[in-house]
Order: structure tokens, then C-alpha cells, then sequence
């Protein structure tokens, strides 16, 4: 139990420096493009991976399940760097943490499910949080937070197919479609923003692919060790970590509603993914 605690708080320091390389890409590389470039140094890091393990390709699912899974990571993934260029990096990390509140939302909607009254007092209060977040004190919301919006939304989505999806293939199959999927259909869309990274730039985008992968791998091994109850709130360190990369490199400081906010989405997303496990159907986290 030690280890899987200790490889899902490594998978959040991962996810915390991910959110300082893009801020620290200054705006310079377009979302897209930096989409493109963490698919493929992805892809790349664990083709060897899957060349001596070929057998981790096969899949029940068709081709066109994934490869719809894998465009919707990239539209979250783009949605999220956009806010992570623009907005406050404790800000839109917060926003963030609401995936798990519009996964139950969604299981109704969709699903047919029906949440109890935990359930909808945890979405209550999950929004009430994000409302916080998005205008302290009844001010304009920051700038980018409406990006992180969308990309929770598309991250609950995703998770909403894992549910039908994981109960037909493992972990690692998932994760290896997605991967090599997902850096075919970023190409096209990267070349409407082009513009060539500088080698700075480039070694950044390299180590956030890198970092990607390995953060995905972390997160899956450290679920495959333990119970989901027990790793899935490490995960919520990816707040504090967030705050302090942001205050040490760019100067920025989370203020008091930032972390009343967060905190209450942090404890409405905790509850509402208890009861999302305690359903006959669980959802596969982080891929």
C-alpha cells in the first residue's frame, strides 16, 4: 500500500511540473502544437514498451472507440494548456479537480444512473467551489479559467467511455491506443498554429512528453497495487505541489479563495468519486 501511495504522490509531482513546463512556454507555443509534441515524445517513450509486449494492442473494443477516446484526450489536454498559459496555475488546477463531480452528473444524464443525495450535495458544493474560484469576491472570472471548464468537462466525458471500455480490455491496453493515437490526429491540427519551437522550447516539449507518459505509467501501476479509495486522493496533492511551483517560478500567490474553493471541490470530487467506485461499474482513472 506504502508503494502505490508513493508512486500516485510521484504521479502528481509529474502533473504539477506538466502545468509549469506549459506556463513556462510563456504563451509562445500554441496549445496544439504543444498537444502535438506531448503526444509524440509520449508515444515514443513507450514504444519500446510496446514492441517487446505486442500483445498489449489487442483490444474488444473497435478501432474508431478508441480513437474517438484518444481525440477527446486531445481536445481536454488542449483545453487544459490553454489554461494553463493563461490563467493562474492554482486557479485552473482547482477547476480541474470538478472531472470527478460531472462524472456523476454525467452517469445521470447518460447512464440512467441516480444519484443519491450525497451525490448532489457533492455536485452542489462542487460548484459552489468553482464558482469561488472563477469570481472571488463576485469579480470578473481570471483569464484561461473557462478553458479548464471545458477541459474537466471533456476529462469526465472520457471517463464516462472508460466505464464501458475497462470492463473489456486491461489498463495498459487503453493507455497504449491512446497514446499512439493520439499524435496522429494532433499533426494536422498543430500545423494551422505552427510556428517551430526554439531548442529551449524543444527540450521542454520533450521533457513534458516524457513526463506524460511516465506520470500515466505511475498513476496505472500505483491503481493496479492498491485500492482506488486509497490512491485516488494522493492525486488531490497536485494543489499544494501547483501553488508552490507557481509561487517559485512565476511569483504567483493563490489567494484565500483559491484555496477555500479548491478545497471544497477537492472534497466534493473525494466523495463523488467514492460513490462513482461503489457503483457495479468503475471508471478507469488518468489515461
Amino acid at each position: 500500500m506504502a508503494h502505490a501511495v508513493g508512486l500516485a504522490a510521484v504521479a502528481a509531482a509529474l502533473a504539477a511540473a506538466d502545468a509549469a513546463i506549459v506556463r513556462a512556454l510563456g504563451g509562445s507555443v500554441h496549445p496544439f502544437v504543444i498537444g502535438f509534441f506531448r503526444a509524440a515524445f509520449g508515444a515514443l517513450a513507450v514504444l519500446p514498451w510496446i514492441a517487446l509486449r505486442p500483445g498489449v494492442l489487442r483490444t474488444a473494443h473497435p478501432l474508431r472507440q478508441h480513437a474517438l477516446r484518444a481525440g477527446l484526450k486531445l481536445l481536454a489536454l488542449v483545453s487544459f494548456f490553454a489554461a494553463f498559459s493563461q490563467g493562474p496555475l492554482t486557479d485552473v488546477t482547482a477547476i480541474a479537480f470538478t472531472a470527478p463531480v460531472f462524472v456523476v452528473m454525467g452517469a445521470a444524464v447518460v447512464l440512467g444512473e441516480r444519484p443519491g443525495t450525497v451525490a448532489f450535495l457533492a455536485v452542489l458544493a462542487s460548484l459552489m467551489g468553482a464558482l469561488l474560484v472563477i469570481r472571488p469576491g463576485g469579480g470578473p472570472p481570471a483569464a484561461g479559467l473557462g478553458f479548464a471548464l471545458v477541459g474537466a468537462l471533456l476529462t469526465a466525458l472520457i471517463q464516462l467511455m472508460l466505464k464501458s471500455m475497462s470492463s473489456g480490455d486491461r489498463t495498459d491496453t487503453l493507455v497504449a491506443w491512446n497514446l499512439l493515437l493520439t499524435a496522429p490526429m494532433a499533426l494536422g491540427p498543430s500545423f494551422l498554429f505552427w510556428t517551430t519551437p526554439s531548442l529551449s522550447e524543444g527540450g521542454l516539449l520533450a521533457l513534458q512528453g516524457v513526463l506524460g507518459a511516465a506520470c500515466m505509467a505511475f498513476m496505472t501501476h500505483a491503481f493496479s497495487l492498491a485500492d482506488a479509495s486509497i490512491v485516488a486522493p494522493v492525486d488531490f496533492l497536485r494543489l499544494p505541489l501547483v501553488a508552490a511551483m507557481a509561487y517559485a517560478f512565476f511569483g504567483e500567490v493563490a489567494g484565500p479563495a483559491t484555496w477555500l474553493g479548491g478545497a471544497i471541490i477537492c472534497g466534493s470530487a473525494l466523495a463523488a468519486s467514492r460513490l462513482a467506485r461503489a457503483a457495479p461499474a468503475r471508471t478507469a482513472s488518468n489515461l
